[in-house]
């Protein structure tokens, strides 16, 4: 068992934890509804993480969101989770989400929702 468990604390060391920032976080098409045009707002998750939640861009196709996420214990291969929600008096509808591992470096992602419209977003890690 001991040699078991010093792999175990080797092999955990060798994985760095690095600072994510999620930001340039768009859509375009999104899904209009009965009730007229999507008020989206996009949540953010790193591994068991709550990155937090961008403010609602209200009657808007095409919104863009200023917000940064920012995660500091992100490792590479985490996954990295965005929902994008249309924000409603009663229930916010899930547009779609979008799920990646995340890797070394900085990327730009477009992301298909399954509701319609792409979330276009860009992520650093190092």
């Amino acid at each position: 068992f001991t040699v078991l468990n010093d792999l175990t604390t080797v092999s955990n060391l060798t994985v760095a934890e690095a600072q994510l920032k999620v930001f340039n976080m768009r859509a375009s098409n999104l899904h209009s509804s009965i009730l007229g045009t999507a008020d989206s707002y996009v949540k953010g998750f790193c591994g068991s993480a709550t990155l937090g939640k961008t403010s609602v861009r209200n009657d808007n196709p095409n919104p863009w969101w200023e917000e940064v996420f920012t995660h500091f214990q992100a490792k590479e291969n985490n996954v990295l989770r965005l929902e994008v929600h249309d924000s409603d008096l009663i229930f916010d509808d899930l547009l779609g989400v979008c799920q990646r591992q995340i890797k070394l470096g900085t990327h730009e992602h477009d992301c298909f929702l399954e509701k319609g419209g792409t979330l276009h977003y860009t992520y650093t890690l190092g």
